[in-house]
């Protein structure tokens, strides 16, 4: 399988709690690359339509508020199945449900604090891509260790 990319953010929960660090270095560890990064506290219009599959839900409103409360780490990774590993690494959007040694388990309690967000298909992934980052902010490269990562 070719190499795809993923959208992963760190919540306003996460970056308040110093977790920014600790989410890099899992996926780092894991081999995959960051091909971009930045910290922003999105607007109420830019989570709308990062959001809009969920505006029906009665939770909307106040995701919608949390994650505009604080700055949000926006970032991209890129790897062999980095969208469903990715998923893997974060844990079950419910963290009660999610396995320690994710992220989720180690760090999370209720749904509504649960430190990331991560893209759920590589569809989807392109989407929040371009919606959070412009293409000359996603860096293309060659990681000094890729050989050590991956076979071919």
């Amino acid at each position: 399988m070719t190499s795809e990319q993923t959208f992963i953010a760190v919540k306003p929960d996460g970056v308040q709690r110093g977790l920014v660090g600790e989410i890099i270095s899992r996926f780092e560890k894991r081999g995959f690359k960051l091909a971009a990064i930045k910290l922003i506290t999105p607007s109420k219009e830019h989570l709308e339509k990062h959001y809009e599959d969920l505006s029906d839900k009665p939770f909307f409103k106040g995701l919608i508020t949390y994650m505009g409360s604080g700055p949000v780490c926006a970032m991209v990774w890129e790897g062999r199945e980095v969208v469903k590993t990715g998923r893997m690494i974060l844990g079950a959007t419910n963290p009660l449900a999610s396995q320690p040694g994710t992220i989720r388990g180690d760090y999370a309690i209720d749904v509504g604090r649960n430190v990331c967000h991560g893209s759920d298909a590589v569809e989807s992934a392109k989407k929040e891509i371009d919606l959070w980052f412009k293409k000359e902010e996603v860096q293309s490269y060659t990681q000094a260790q890729h050989g050590w990562i991956y076979e071919k």
